[in-house]
């Protein structure tokens, strides 16, 4: 299958995005034609590297770069300062320098952190994506957003550091539990309902090729999702304003995420707080019930939960949605959904439909 290619537009900074089924195997090449650095240090998670190591070392190899691989725990209980330093100190001793760069192979957690290693790290030295699941792929990839958690909130510690390039093989999703694969279609529906009416239609008619992983439909689902957060980020890089859209089911949903101690996958979180944004945007009287409806069901119909889980602590929720990094001033924001397709940004939601909400009323 030929290759799609998605382009990032950032002037000096610009990045290509490619797609395409089997990549793995031709990364190497491509980074030997493009002489981003002397060699690599591979970063990635035991688990991924145990599937793919492999595979991605030998094509470094056959194309004669240099390359090493570290790796750290799996799971979003890594991503935090101190594997940021146990990483740091193993590339020193490497003898990792400015002229050297990082890849960062595997998912949202993989990449945040070795985005952020690659932002300080000397100073800032370069780094590609390569991202192994469906989250990462069509999102947290893209854009340069880079970060760990602390224990007062998720990703509060971080930078905006763009990838040099960006690799997606999407037969690597042949492996993906499928849990992990339900969480990152709670960030492809983001985009139909903050972006792209078609796009939400698209998703609710090909939901059995979806899952049946039908290669032409996944490249062309990750291809407009890519290209819809390229159309953003290049209009507003650093979330001063337009970006902002893309914290959809974000602001509740990292608050019920870090409720529940991180037991809850990420885009499990996501996708009730995308549930909970439609039902706070009914009662602040901007989105139609119909369309909340909609947005619930096509949630629903992808495995993914609508409710926050009746035992975590509601208290505990109000405390994380005030330390969330969207919180300017004492207030919270949310992106709240006018129609499929169009959102808007507001601090003006009653406290009352926030803990209505909550209790998923």
């Amino acid at each position: 299958m030929k290759e799609t290619l998605v382009t990032v537009g950032l002037d000096e900074r610009s990045y290509p995005i490619h797609i395409q089924p089997g990549l793995l195997q031709d990364i190497g090449k491509d980074l030997a034609e493009n002489k981003l650095a002397n060699r690599y240090c591979i970063i990635s998670d035991d688990q991924v590297s145990r599937l793919y190591g492999e595979v991605l070392m030998d094509s470094l190899l056959s194309a004669g770069i240099s390359a090493e691989l570290i790796t750290f725990p799996s799971g979003e209980k890594s991503k935090h300062l101190q594997t940021m330093a146990s990483l740091a100190s193993e590339l020193a001793r490497l003898g990792f320098d400015r002229k050297d760069a990082l890849i960062a192979f595997g998912g949202g957690v993989t990449g945040d952190i070795t985005g952020f290693l690659a932002s300080i790290y000397m100073r800032g030295i370069p780094f590609v994506q390569i991202p192994t699941t469906l989250l990462s792929q069509v999102d947290s990839s893209v854009g340069g957003k880079t970060g760990v958690d602390i224990p007062e909130g998720k990703n509060l510690v971080g930078t905006f550091y763009q990838p040099k390039a960006v690799y997606i093989d999407t037969e690597v999703l042949q492996t993906l539990p499928l849990e992990e694969l339900q969480g990152g279609l709670a960030e492809v529906i983001k985009y139909g309902v903050i972006y792209d009416k078609d796009f939400f239609t698209f998703l609710e008619n090909n939901r059995q090729k979806i899952f049946a992983l039908d290669e032409p439909v996944l490249v062309s689902l990750i291809a407009r999702c890519c290209e819809i957060k390229a159309e953003v980020v290049e209009q507003d890089e650093r979330e001063g304003g337009l970006r902002r859209i893309l914290n959809f089911g974000h602001t509740i949903g990292h608050a019920v995420e870090a409720a529940s101690e991180f037991s809850l996958i990420h885009g499990f979180a996501v996708g009730i707080g995308m549930c909970a944004a439609a039902r706070l945007a009914v009662k602040n009287g901007c989105l139609a019930e119909q369309a909340a409806d909609a947005i619930e069901r096509i949630v629903q119909s992808y495995g993914l939960p609508i409710n926050i889980p009746t035992e975590l602590d509601r208290s505990e929720m109000r405390a994380f949605l005030l330390r969330d990094k969207k919180t300017v001033g004492g207030k919270v924001f949310y992106v709240l959904p006018e129609a499929i397709g169009r959102v808007r940004i507001t601090d003006q939601v009653d406290s009352a439909h926030v803990d209505q909400v909550l209790a998923n009323n």
